[in-house]
């Protein structure tokens, strides 16, 4: 019956929002279904997303739940155990719902069993052991659920939500593949409930999984796969998806403004970020959830009064909360109290040691107080939880790289890259893992790749030109200066004055050379207005000017300074170089 129950729940297709008043009966009826089995986060998800919806009048609102002899002769002892279970008593709730037959008490039976391990395991590992060396302590109870729900599933005799609980233990004892099958079959018997796809999410690493899943059509696979691109950092594709959900009717829903606001995190469009949490604390100005990646975006920007202000108000709602903990250690983090920081992460392992974002900012902080191996294990972690945190790969990268052990960095931040294809940082970390391997070709391709999909630091153009210089390729090392020198000015903003400098003055010496007395002089002058470069600058115009008086003509086959022609390059004579270490003793 469970089953049947199940499949009748959902009845619009896939994308099919025309009926939003079926769709928040659907919500607010598995609400209730979920509250009643103690699922609670699931009955927020649903609740929260009923609630963006327009209210339903009197005659229109789900009838409760019909109940079965099963449900009548358990009913009794369904709501004493309901009740011991509210107040987290797991195992006297279990006690007193052995024998129960109908789905409900059946359910709360197993699912009291699983919390009660649960628990007794977090318990463990708070007392005897420091966050770091999580993983030993096992939760007993696993076991012989596994073997009682496998025997039910094989009789087919559990309905969504046991599934659903029969996927999450196999999860948790490391069976991946027979869990995604079950999670999937829970999607079919039971597609409102968001848990079950939740946990898909978590389990499915590529894109190349997500087609192979046969998903039921219904409008929930569209929270679903927008979620799963934002996880997949797939972030064009999701915004899209909650674009289009917004124009079906759900533009209040606060789950779908933290989802977009994270999404823009992820591809780093900083300024939409800020703006649109902002907007959501107006909404929902108690809310915890999601306050951690708001306040790495403070933390990103140096904004200490609003990364204070977040701290003290999330202390003040709820300070043993996960995120508040990362709050208050970005907090201090930005403060450079990198070990106040490291506690207040710690802490938020002690609350909940599968929270992953802990564990990648804990290893940042090691990094900053020079723990390597400490921060090595953060990171170790923060992986064993989510494979796709491209940020705990690229702290590893960045750990060896300080352990000078360029072939483990070049692992790491090629799984980084994998992760993150379009983003800058990662493509000239492996250039620079290339270079000190010496495999110059596969640096120049990682440097001018990151150029190509849009450099955040401005930096790949002058690697790319240095390794261009150290290869006595003249002509393109010039070429990549220009371009870098175009970028800087074009977007408004002086960054590193350092690698300005560095440019003009490669270029006044390139055109010196090739006796381009304007565009050199021109470059030289933009020398002298560096500190580092100044004396060279002067030192090259006043060559200029002699050789003008000496009546040296300039070249006057070039057309424009960009681009020389073959004529000219093929008697390049090498300049004296100026290695990039030189500068850093130059102090401006």
């Amino acid at each position: 019956l469970g089953r049947a129950g199940g499949m009748a729940a959902a009845g619009l297709g896939g994308g099919d929002f025309s009926d939003l008043r079926e769709i928040k009966k659907q919500l607010l009826s598995v609400a209730e279904r979920s509250r009643e089995r103690g699922l609670q986060h699931s009955g927020k998800w649903a609740s929260e997303l009923a609630f963006a919806l327009d209210p339903l009048p009197l005659s229109e609102l789900p009838p409760p739940p019909a109940l079965t002899e099963e449900d009548a002769r358990d009913l009794d002892a369904y709501t004493l155990a309901k009740s011991y279970f509210d107040l987290k008593e797991y195992d006297r709730a279990a006690y007193f719902l052995r024998g129960c037959k109908s789905q409900k008490a059946y359910f709360l039976y197993m699912y009291s069993r699983y919390l009660s391990g649960e628990k007794k395991k977090d318990d463990e590992t708070v007392d005897s052991l420091g966050p770091l060396e999580k993983g030993q302590v096992k939760n007993e109870a696993l076991r012989e659920l596994r073997v009682e729900l496998s025997k039910k599933h094989k009789a087919r005799e559990l309905d969504g939500f046991g599934l659903y609980l029969y996927g999450v233990v196999l999860r948790k004892l490391d069976l991946v593949k027979e869990a995604i099958d079950v999670f999937v079959e829970a999607a079919h018997v039971l597609p409102l409930h968001w848990g079950a796809w939740l946990e898909l999410c978590n389990l499915i690493t590529d894109k190349e999984m997500l087609k192979f899943l046969s998903l039921p059509d219904t409008w929930m696979k569209e929270f679903f796969l927008a979620h799963i691109y934002t996880e997949l950092q797939l972030i064009e594709e999701a915004l899209q998806k909650y674009q289009s959900l917004i124009d079906a009717g759900f533009s209040k829903s606060t789950y779908i403004i933290s989802q977009i606001a994270v999404a823009y995190h992820n591809i780093r469009d900083i300024d939409k970020a800020l703006s649109i949490f902002n907007e959501l604390r107006k909404q929902d100005p108690y809310r915890i959830e999601n306050m951690d990646t708001f306040s790495n975006l403070l933390y990103v920007r140096s904004m200490k009064p609003e990364l204070s202000y977040l701290a003290h108000n999330l202390c003040e709602i709820d300070k043993y909360r996960v995120e508040t903990c990362c709050v208050i250690g970005n907090y201090y983090s930005l403060r450079s109290q990198h070990e106040k920081a490291a506690l207040y992460f710690q802490r938020a392992l002690k609350l909940n040691p599968r929270y992953l974002g802990a564990w990648t900012l804990m290893g940042h902080e090691y990094m900053e107080m020079k723990n390597t191996s400490a921060a090595i294990q953060a990171y170790r972690h923060a992986i064993e939880v989510n494979k796709r945190d491209y940020r705990a790969w690229y702290g590893l990268g960045q750990t060896y790289e300080i352990l000078k052990m360029p072939f483990y960095c070049l692992y790491y931040y090629r799984r980084a890259h994998q992760l993150r294809p379009n983003d800058s940082r990662m493509l000239v970390a492996l250039g620079e893992c290339y270079e000190k391997l010496n495999q110059l070709v596969e640096a120049k391709k990682c440097y001018w790749r990151a150029y190509a999909v849009g450099d955040v630091e401005k930096m790949a153009l002058v690697k790319l030109a240095k390794l261009h210089e150290q290869l006595n390729e003249s002509e393109q090392a010039a070429q990549c200066y220009i371009k870098y020198i175009q970028d800087i000015y074009s977007c408004g903003e002086i960054v590193e004055h350092l690698e300005v400098s560095t440019a003009f003055r490669y270029l006044a010496q390139y055109y010196f050379k090739c006796k381009l007395w304007d565009e050199a002089s021109a470059c030289a002058q933009k020398c002298c207005a560096f500190n580092d470069t100044r004396e060279e600058g002067k030192a090259l115009l006043r060559q200029i000017l002699q050789l003008r008086n000496q009546g040296e003509t300039s070249s006057t086959d070039t057309a424009a300074p960009f681009f020389l022609p073959a004529s000219l390059s093929a008697n390049n004579t090498p300049t004296r170089r100026v290695s990039p270490l030189n500068l850093s003793s130059v102090t401006p």
